[in-house]
C-alpha cells in the first residue's frame, strides 16, 4: 500500500514585496523532513505557493498526501480557481508561471487540501512558519540553494494512563479525518484572484505599541505594560476587534512538561483567548517558554521539542506580560486545578501573587460533571456531545484547546433564555391554580425603504450582475 504523508508548508515575507522565504514540514511514518529556501525580493503569496510547490514535489509521486496550508489564496486558487483560469488562458492572473507549476506538480497526485488558522499555536503550522523565516535568514547571507533537513523517528513511549483529573489523554477521534483549525474559514471575496494579500494577523510585542493607538487595548494595563511587553519579541498578543464593556472571562489552557507541579514540572505554554458577554473579542496571548528542563516523555502529547522551546522567553521574563494580560479576569478551565496550581507556582517563583488570589476561576471539569454525571466529561466527549465543530489536534496546543474550550463552555452554559412572559406567569397576577397565559398584541411599525436606499439597492444588484454575469438572488 502507498504511504501516507502529512505536510505543513508556509511562506513568509519582509516587507511584501521584499526578502521572503518558504517552509514546508514534511511528517512520514518513519522519518521528518524540514525544507526551506527563498528569494530576495518577492511576495507573501508567491511564498506560499513555493511551499507547496516544493513540498509536494519532494514527496514520492505514488504517496496519499495530505497538506496543510494557512493560506486560503494556496487552497482555493489550487481547488476552486484554477480551471476556470485555465479557461480564461490565465488572463489578469497574479503568479502565472507558479500556478502552472504547482498544478504540474500536483497531477497525478491524491492529495487532500486543508486550511489551518496560521500564528495559533499549533505544532506542524508553527515548524512550517519557523522554515519560512529559517529560508529568508539564509537567502539573506547569500545561501541560494534550498536547504533539506531529515530526522529519523524514534519509537516514542506511550503516556501512561491517569486518572481525568490529571488530563488524560485519550485517542483523539479527529486523527483520521482532520478538517481546518476553524471550520468556518475566513469570508473570502473574489478579489483573491487577483489581489495579493498578506495573511499575518498577529501582533509581536515589537509591533504593539504601533498598533495600540488603532485597536482596543485587551485588558486593563498599567502605566509600566509597554515596558514589561518589550522583555520579549515572541510573546504573541492579539489585541480585540470587539469593543465591549462588561467582565472579562478568559478562556485558558497550559502545557506543561508533566502532570506534578510539586515535583518540578514546569510550563512551557500558555494560550488564553478572551470573552465579554459571550462573546469573543479577538483579544488573545500566546507564549512559549523555556522550561529549562527536558520536556521528556509529554512530548507524545503536545509535540514540542527541546529544541523547539530552547530560544523561547524563560518564565520569569513573561511573567509582568503575561500576569498583567489575566489578573482580574475568570479565568475558565477544563481541569482548572491543574492550570491554576502550575500558574500559581510559576508566578510565586517569579516573586509575583498567586494568580488565584487575583482572578476567580471556573472549572468547566467540574461544570460537565455536575451536567452529565457518569458519563465521560473529557474535552474531547465533551465535543463530542455538543457536536462542536471538528479540529485537528493531531498534537494538543494551549490555545488550540482554548479555542475548542470556548466552544464547548458556550454550548454547555447556552440553554434557552426565558421571556419577559415566563416570568409574568410566576408573579402574583398570574398565580393562581390554572396556568394562564396573557395575549399580548403588538402594533408592529412597518418602515420602508426611502427611494435613495431603494436606488443604491438597485445600484448594488446591477453591479453584482455585471460583475458575476448571472442573476442575484436579492433581485426584485
Amino acid at each position: 500500500m502507498s504511504q501516507t504523508i502529512t505536510l505543513y508548508v508556509d511562506g513568509a515575507c519582509k516587507g511584501n514585496p521584499g526578502l521572503g522565504g518558504w517552509g514546508a514540514y514534511i511528517i512520514t511514518a518513519t522519518e521528518e523532513h524540514k525544507l526551506c529556501g527563498g528569494e530576495l525580493e518577492t511576495t507573501n503569496n508567491r511564498m506560499e505557493l513555493a511551499a507547496a510547490i516544493q513540498g509536494i514535489a519532494f514527496c514520492p509521486k505514488d504517496a496519499k498526501l495530505t497538506l496543510w496550508t494557512d493560506s486560503n489564496y494556496v487552497k482555493r486558487g489550487i481547488t476552486e480557481w484554477i480551471e476556470n483560469w485555465k479557461k480564461k488562458n490565465w488572463k489578469d492572473v497574479k503568479n502565472p508561471d507558479l500556478w502552472k507549476e504547482l498544478d504540474a506538480t500536483c497531477q497525478g497526485r491524491e492529495i487532500e487540501w486543508n486550511w489551518i488558522k496560521g500564528h495559533a499555536g499549533h505544532a506542524g503550522n508553527e515548524m512550517a512558519d519557523q522554515l519560512a523565516n529559517l529560508g529568508a535568514a539564509n537567502t539573506a547571507k547569500g545561501i541560494t540553494t534550498p536547504q533539506i533537513t531529515t530526522i529519523q523517528k524514534s519509537a516514542t513511549q506511550a503516556p501512561k494512563p491517569m486518572s481525568e483529573d490529571k488530563k488524560k489523554v485519550e485517542k483523539d477521534w479527529l486523527l483520521d479525518d482532520p478538517f481546518g483549525f476553524d471550520l468556518a474559514e475566513e469570508d473570502i471575496s473574489e478579489e483573491f484572484e487577483n489581489n495579493e494579500i498578506n495573511q499575518d494577523d498577529h501582533v509581536t510585542t515589537e509591533t504593539y505599541s504601533q498598533q495600540i493607538a488603532a485597536s482596543s487595548v485587551p485588558f486593563n494595563a498599567d502605566e509600566n505594560l509597554n515596558t514589561a511587553m518589550s522583555s520579549h519579541p515572541q510573546i504573541v498578543i492579539t489585541p480585540k476587534k470587539l469593543d465591549i464593556e462588561g467582565p472579562r472571562q478568559l478562556i485558558l489552557d497550559t502545557e506543561t512538561t508533566g502532570f506534578y507541579f510539586q515535583d518540578s514540572d514546569r510550563i512551557i505554554e500558555v494560550g488564553a483567548i478572551e470573552m465579554i458577554n459571550r462573546k469573543l473579542t479577538g483579544s488573545s496571548i500566546h507564549i512559549y517558554i523555556n522550561p529549562e528542563k527536558p520536556v521528556g516523555d509529554s512530548e507524545a502529547i503536545h509535540g514540542i521539542t527541546d529544541d523547539f522551546l530552547k530560544d523561547k522567553p524563560k518564565y520569569d521574563e513573561i511573567a509582568q506580560v503575561l500576569f498583567d494580560y489575566l489578573k482580574g479576569s475568570e479565568i475558565i478551565a477544563h481541569n482548572a486545578s491543574f492550570d491554576m496550581n502550575f500558574l500559581d507556582m510559576e508566578f510565586k517563583r517569579s516573586g509575583f501573587v498567586a494568580l488565584s488570589e487575583v482572578c476567580s476561576v471556573t472549572d468547566t471539569l467540574a461544570m460537565a460533571k455536575s451536567k452529565h454525571p457518569g458519563q465521560k466529561n473529557s474535552l474531547d466527549a465533551l465535543v463530542r456531545r455538543y457536536e462542536i465543530p471538528q479540529r485537528d489536534r493531531t498534537f494538543h496546543g494551549a490555545l488550540l484547546d482554548a479555542e475548542i474550550l470556548s466552544d464547548v463552555y458556550l454550548a454547555m452554559t447556552g440553554g434557552q433564555v426565558s421571556f419577559d412572559m415566563d416570568a409574568l406567569s410566576n408573579s402574583a397576577e398570574f398565580s393562581n391554580d390554572t396556568q394562564v397565559r396573557q395575549k399580548i398584541e403588538l402594533d408592529a411599525p412597518v418602515i420602508l425603504a426611502s427611494e435613495e436606499e431603494l436606488a443604491a439597492h438597485q445600484a448594488w444588484i446591477n453591479e453584482y450582475q455585471k460583475k458575476n454575469g448571472a442573476a442575484c438572488i436579492f433581485a426584485q
